[in-house]
């Protein structure tokens, strides 16, 4: 077909100036564009928080922790000695429903883990890499509370992940802990609310216990 024929379209020529700029855009933009919704998308505040898996035993944590205010320690006994916030055995449940609800269809695995030995195949939340160092003790010793991570636990029928747990989210709170501290004997005090500004409570608690995180790589790599 001729150039000057009727229905032959010919393009300008500031067409061919933008070749260029289309060339980056799908050879550059576009793929820096997925491969950051790839990152956000599975990243662990997207991906972790709100995770809330079936327990093999339907325990409450709102009934336990919260009307009944049984501690936070009473059954995750090391928070305050080891790195690791233990899974109770079952015989700290048998504690109570070896008198209590001892015929309950609820608690049938408790009493058959009780009677055999094996351990109830609990689910664990709140799951760090095993490329992350993690010591409860020494954020729960040092006055952050178990709700700053694990939000309010006492209200959970099932408990859910509630923060990213994310390395950026820890290094937020390691350049600036003020916030997030309380006296070390209220750390299990969901509901405690402090009575003066929590940003000049949490200065006096730093200086008064010498608190400085670090912000090092080999502090939770090692």
């Amino acid at each position: 077909m001729k150039r000057d024929a009727p229905g032959f379209f010919v393009f300008p020529e500031w067409v061919d100036r933008l070749t260029p700029v289309l060339a980056l855009l799908f050879l550059g933009v576009l793929p820096a564009y997925l491969v950051l919704v790839v990152w956000y998308g599975f990243s662990p505040r997207t991906t972790d928080v709100g995770y809330a898996p079936e327990q093999p035993v339907a325990y409450s944590h709102a009934l336990h922790a919260g009307q009944l205010g049984i501690d936070c320690r009473y059954c995750h006994s090391t928070v305050e000695m080891g790195a690791h916030a233990a899974v109770p055995p079952t015989q700290t449940c048998m504690n109570c429903h070896a008198h209590i609800r001892t015929k309950s269809d609820k608690l049938l695995l408790v009493r058959q883990s009780s009677a055999t030995g094996d351990p109830i195949p609990w689910v664990r939340v709140h799951d760090l890499p095993d490329f992350v160092y993690f010591n409860h003790s020494a954020h729960v010793r040092r006055g952050v509370g178990c709700v700053e991570c694990h939000g309010r636990i006492d209200t959970m029928e099932v408990v859910r992940q509630v923060q990213p747990l994310s390395m950026g989210w820890c290094l937020d709170c390691h350049r600036n802990p003020e916030p997030h501290l309380r006296p070390p004997s209220l750390v299990t005090a969901m509901n405690w609310v402090p009575r003066e500004d929590p940003e000049v409570l949490g200065r006096r608690l730093r200086e008064t216990n010498r608190i400085n995180p670090s912000t090092d790589c080999s502090t939770c790599h090692r």
